[in-house]
């Protein structure tokens, strides 16, 4: 049987997408090859991409003024190629501080520019939370703005879209796709694959149009936004297996029902961990309720000597990789799209269960 996978990264993937890929594995479409062992610049498998590109656009409704770029590096990559693509004619960007991600993305930035930081993260009752935007010291003449939408270690996500007038850029690797989303407000959404969209090796970037001619004169060409959008994504050899194997995703999200119908999905999810949680004397969720993030659910036990048995256990029953971010402890469940309700049902079970053997 298939375990229940809450892994943060590299996470789950839908149990039809990986079948569909296993009867592919060999013989693709009856061509006596894999899809791995193709040329990238074959008819065939031009028209993966451009598909896995088309569905995407419809999944999230992208407006044609946008390029939608399929690269490698991960988005710690993005880090620095943002400021690459986007400081070469205002070296001032704000970087708005939550979380780790959003750190290393600044600590990066500070490479190529003068980078203003704002301090978003705060508490509130004892939980950590994201302060109010009218607290921001935000510039006046900032190239544009940065945000990590939802920190995967920390389990902080930010309730609503900051306002801005300058083109927002925010990584998005632990929630695109799990929620509708207006891509209209932003100037470029970054994301790496391996939570929502498929396997490790692939990075999506959306990028205003506009934008295309802000990079730094010394910029590689393989990072270059333009460059990249003018050859489809393919300067160089792509991560072409990543790139099916997320058009099949892709693909299966249009079966459910596009991103509304996972949306609603996922919130069942949340609610029904985040509830269990909140009733319980004997674990706790480090989060204020307007921040929780919706895909990533950390918690901790009231004895943390009992967190080795705890995941032991867990294991025991089919539940993998609960185990926190080794900078934070404690334990973290991830329940991205492809993890089914019946997951977290029988997470639920598993933790009242722990709980009252162990009380």
């Amino acid at each position: 049987m298939r375990a229940y996978n809450f892994c943060a990264g590299p996470a789950a993937l839908p149990t039809a997408v990986l079948e569909k890929a296993q009867a592919e594995m060999l013989n693709w479409h009856g061509k006596g090859l894999s899809i791995m062992e193709m040329s990238h610049r074959s008819k065939d498998y031009v028209a993966v991409a451009e598909k896995a590109e088309a569905d995407l656009r419809k999944l999230m409704n992208i407006p044609e003024n946008y390029k939608v770029l399929f690269l490698q590096g991960g988005a710690s990559l993005q880090f620095s190629a943002i400021p690459l693509n986007l400081l070469g004619k205002n070296s001032k960007a704000d970087y708005i501080h939550t979380g780790i991600w959003s750190e290393k993305a600044t600590k990066e930035a500070k490479r190529y520019g003068d980078i203003n930081v704002i301090e978003a993260g705060t508490t509130v009752d004892g939980k950590m939370a994201i302060s109010d935007q009218s607290t921001w010291n935000l510039s006046d003449d900032a190239a544009y703005v940065h945000y990590a939408d939802n920190e995967t270690i920390g389990g902080i996500q930010f309730a609503n879209i900051p306002v801005t007038d300058k083109p927002l850029v925010a990584d998005f690797s632990s929630s695109i796709l799990s929620a509708p989303l207006d891509v209209s407000k932003f100037g470029l959404i970054y994301a790496g694959a391996q939570k929502n969209i498929g396997p490790a090796g692939l990075t999506l970037v959306i990028v205003r149009e506009d934008l295309l001619d802000q990079s730094k004169a010394e910029i590689p060409s393989i990072l270059k936004y333009a460059d990249q959008a003018k050859n489809d994504s393919m300067v160089n050899t792509p991560s072409t297996y990543a790139w099916y194997l997320s058009g099949l995703v892709f693909e299966w999200l249009l079966e459910q029902g596009g991103v509304d119908a996972i949306y609603k999905a996922n919130m069942e999810k949340a609610e029904l961990l985040y509830g269990y949680i909140d009733s319980s004397d004997f674990y706790a969720n480090p989060i204020a309720k307007p921040n929780r993030s919706i895909m990533n659910v950390p918690f901790t036990l009231a004895n943390p000597e009992l967190e080795k048995q705890f995941l032991k256990e867990a294991e025991e029953n089919h539940l993998l990789n609960l185990a926190g971010h080794r900078s934070v402890g404690g334990m973290r469940a991830s329940i991205y799209n492809a993890v089914p309700l019946e997951g977290v049902q029988a997470l639920v079970k598993f933790m009242d269960d722990f709980a009252k053997r162990n009380a």
